[in-house]
């Protein structure tokens, strides 16, 4: 098996004004408005473990159309996800790959493949307005009871050469991400699943996770998220709903929340942000150690 690490995190949102304004008041950096070809626009916020998150909201809602129609299944799963559970949330986790080809064959393989493969490429700015295009391959992966969430990797084909050092410098001390924490009503099952797209096995203790590369990702029932995090979730055969990010001091995210009038309480050791428009999941931040 060869792991696969976490490339980012996609949450649909209503509108990227509503991301980035949400986004900012938890003292990220947002990067300027990308556009794909097919409709959808984003506005990321990259961090310095070469991850990021990427609030996706609808541009041209008749482009997204025309491309669900002709088999694309990053706007065909989006729009899903949508009908199902609205216009805000964390609707997929995508895997880094060198070959998204390979990973495709594997998924029809294992019977997990969501879809035709998707080539695409758009235009990336940085801070300082520098323009490049960056192309990408996505391969996708999900199972037909996987109503709430799929996976895709994806492979740089093309990766931009503009300098992101200054969107990766977060006001909120945010370094990267420790965690993604999906909830499960068959944690077991759908751990063997996600194990399977990410070509890894489940770690062989402590409890429901899978070990990549560089973060990881863990299920538990709703019960078990409410204990942790005192916070309600819907159940679900498979739901990601919170990240779990390494910040350099919580005392003082603390004091920029309460200034910004950001909900959020401490559990444990651990300071808790519950969803809102334009934060599709629960964002946790614990101190780098």
């Amino acid at each position: 098996m060869t792991s696969h690490p976490i490339d980012h995190l996609v949450f649909p949102t209503r509108d990227l004004e509503t991301a980035r304004a949400r986004l900012g008041a938890l003292g990220f950096t947002v990067a300027p408005k990308g556009t794909h070809p097919f409709g959808t626009v984003n506005c990321c916020v990259y961090l310095r473990d070469n991850t990021f998150l990427e609030p996706l909201a609808i541009g041209d809602a008749a482009a997204t159309a025309k491309a669900a129609e002709t088999g694309n299944m990053f706007v065909s799963r989006d729009r899903a996800f949508r009908e199902r559970n609205g216009d805000e949330g964390f609707s997929a986790v995508v895997l880094g790959t060198d070959d998204a080809d390979a990973d495709h064959a594997r998924y029809l393989a294992a019977g997990v493949s969501a879809g035709q493969r998707l080539d695409f490429s758009r235009p990336f700015v940085d801070a300082a307005g520098r323009q490049d295009i960056a192309s990408f391959r996505l391969a996708f992966a999900a199972t037909p009871d996987m109503a709430d969430a799929f996976l895709f990797s994806c492979e740089r084909v093309n990766a931009s050469k503009v300098d992101r050092t200054a969107l990766e410098a977060h006001a909120n001390g945010v370094k990267g991400i420790r965690e993604v924490i999906g909830v499960s009503d068959e944690a077991q099952d759908k751990l063997r699943l996600l194990a399977a797209i990410a070509d890894t096995p489940p770690a062989e203790a402590g409890g429901h996770r899978l070990v990549l590369p560089n973060t990881n990702i863990s299920l538990t029932d709703p019960a078990g998220f409410e204990g942790r995090f005192g916070l309600g979730v819907e159940p679900s055969r498979l739901r990601f709903a919170a990240v779990v990010f390494t910040a350099s001091d919580l005392g003082a995210l603390a004091g920029r929340l309460a200034s910004a009038e950001v909900e959020h309480h401490f559990q444990a050791r651990s300071l808790v942000v519950p969803p809102a428009p334009g934060q599709g999941a629960a964002f946790i931040f614990e101190e780098d150690r």
